[in-house]
């Protein structure tokens, strides 16, 4: 694979997978400012608590940290600024209508630089319940032990 094809991973929602169920996952481009590109590149993103919202046709992130850049100027960018994310017209009326829906939001899953362009992976997720976070781990624990007595030699 050519360099110019590979996704360069900035920042990743590990939570996101364990307090939601993912529905649905989109690839959408960032609309950044200057130097939140650079600060991007410099790994200086958190997605925790970051979420999307379909407002008058336009999907927007919230609370998506980008950390100033460390060589910035008095031009450097506010760090938790509403972001503009761009997706074709089906896909945003899609979203639209599926946030519409009971306990459905947007959540972000990682953001990379893919041929040179900044791009968000945005999930349709349904919230867990707290015991379906323990019936999960639950699960996951018995899987482990399994892979676990199967690759132990007797």
């Amino acid at each position: 694979m050519s360099k110019n094809t590979e996704e360069e991973v900035v920042a990743t929602n590990r939570r996101a997978r364990r307090d939601f169920h993912i529905e649905e996952v989109y690839e959408a481009g960032i609309k950044l400012q200057g130097t939140e590109v650079k600060a991007a590149r410099a790994g200086n993103v958190s997605l925790q608590e970051a979420y999307a919202v379909v407002q008058a046709g336009e999907v927007i992130i919230f609370d998506m940290h980008i950390g100033p850049y460390s060589q910035g100027s008095i031009y450097n960018h506010e760090p938790k600024r509403p972001r503009k994310l761009l997706l074709h017209r089906r896909e945003i009326d899609r979203l639209f209508g599926r946030t519409r829906e009971r306990g459905y939001t947007l959540i972000p899953l990682r953001m990379y630089f893919k041929r040179g362009w900044a791009k968000l992976e945005l999930a349709v997720a349904k919230g867990r319940r707290q015991y379906d976070k323990r019936e999960k781990i639950k699960k996951e624990e018995a899987e482990r032990k399994m892979r676990r007595a199967m690759r132990r030699p007797w």
